[in-house]
């Protein structure tokens, strides 16, 4: 997939910025999420820099056959019609593993919101692990890592930090985005 991968971002015109180094465990947010291409060049991304990401998907994908590619490709089922108490599984999850790349969009869909939802926060707050902030920016055909924080005990300031690194980043649906996330 590596290859396929390269030849595929060479031939769009894609290219890879940032230093690319992850940590062993870390939560990983993809943004901005506008449109379903976002999946498809973060998982090619994925695919360059070796690593493999976990990720959120709605359990109404989770069917027969197409359950057992999403899951071998890193999805894990969520539903989203009731509390399930996320925050702790997935930082249990976290804190259980050896290493992991939680791979999160904050917005929760590809719609315009009003914030970000803040799961991702308290998910490497409680797991004690950083977040790693990859852009996808489509104006420049661009992505990779703009930042990288360690949560801290004041979410407005560490939002406003991550909010700063969004300033020059560009979605594909560029009216979905809002770039006051906090």
């Amino acid at each position: 997939m590596y290859r396929i991968s390269k030849i595929i971002f060479s031939f769009l015109g894609w290219r890879i910025i940032g230093d690319n180094i992850f940590p062993n465990k870390c939560v990983l947010i993809a943004v901005p999420h506008t449109s379903n291409w976002d999946f498809f060049y973060a998982r090619l991304y994925s695919y360059i820099v070796k690593i493999k990401p976990k990720y959120l998907a709605k359990k109404e994908l989770f069917v027969p056959f197409i359950s057992y590619l999403i899951k071998l490709n890193g999805g894990i089922p969520v539903d989203r019609s009731k509390n399930n108490k996320l925050v702790d599984l997935l930082s249990k999850k976290i804190i259980d593993s050896k290493t992991i790349i939680l791979s999160l969009s904050p917005e929760g869909t590809r719609k315009k919101v009003d914030k970000w939802k803040t799961g991702f926060y308290y998910i490497a707050q409680k797991s004690n692990v950083p977040i790693v902030i990859v852009g996808i920016n489509y104006k420049k055909k661009e992505i990779g890592i703009i930042d990288k924080l360690s949560p801290t005990s004041n979410i407005k300031n560490d939002m406003k930090r991550i909010q700063e690194q969004l300033t020059n980043i560009s979605g594909k649906n560029k009216k979905n985005f809002n770039p006051i996330i906090y």
